[in-house]
């Protein structure tokens, strides 16, 4: 005899992650509810609750999740624009992911699991600065520069803002490329003055 705690599923945390993360691909974080997502599932409306607690715990697990995708995704990657381009790749391949973990009011800012991957994917990040020339700000400052140019260029993919310039273009791809002209343009820049 089966545990009801199992269920059909074997795994009803993970079944309830992969429901809610359909939900909010299609129609956003909004749209969730745990008595939806159960039905989804085909468990009783409390069952959720039991691995989630409420929403906003569905929702921390959700960006925790997806820290610890992000953090894999980055790892080992050999450079700064390396870096930018498994950004871009990771927000096109889990967007549902990516639109909860940059929704601090989504989740609990304060959750230990979170906070742990949200630090083992910075720790990925920053990575790509070190090493580079540096005046006293310039590791912070390059990573903030090149974090908000991936997360720009992501957050305009998903929006699809892009379509149209894109084409069928790969995105990671017209990202390198992009941060390519860019690094031309500082270098011819800085040889003229």
């Amino acid at each position: 005899m089966t545990s009801r705690r199992t269920y059909h599923h074997g795994d009803l945390r993970q079944a309830v992650l992969t429901a809610a993360l359909d939900v909010i691909g299609t129609e956003g974080p909004a749209a969730l509810s745990l008595r939806d997502l159960a039905r989804r599932a085909g468990v009783s409306h409390a069952a959720p609750a039991h691995h989630f607690k409420d929403r906003t715990g569905l929702l921390t697990a959700i960006a925790a999740q997806g820290y610890e995708l992000l953090a894999e995704a980055l790892a080992d990657a050999p450079d700064l624009r390396e870096r930018g381009v498994r950004y871009v790749r990771f927000a096109a391949a889990h967007p549902a992911h990516f639109q909860v973990m940059f929704q601090p009011g989504l989740h609990r800012a304060d959750d230990p699991e979170l906070l742990a991957a949200k630090e083992r994917a910075g720790a990925e990040l920053r990575a790509g600065v070190t090493g580079l020339p540096a005046s006293a700000d310039a590791p912070r400052d390059t990573g903030m520069a090149a974090w908000s140019l991936a997360h720009g260029f992501a957050t305009l993919l998903l929006t699809h803002n892009l379509d149209a310039p894109l084409g069928d273009r790969d995105p990671g791809e017209v990202f390198r490329s992009l941060t390519g002209l860019l690094g031309s343009a500082q270098l011819g820049r800085g040889g003229r003055e």
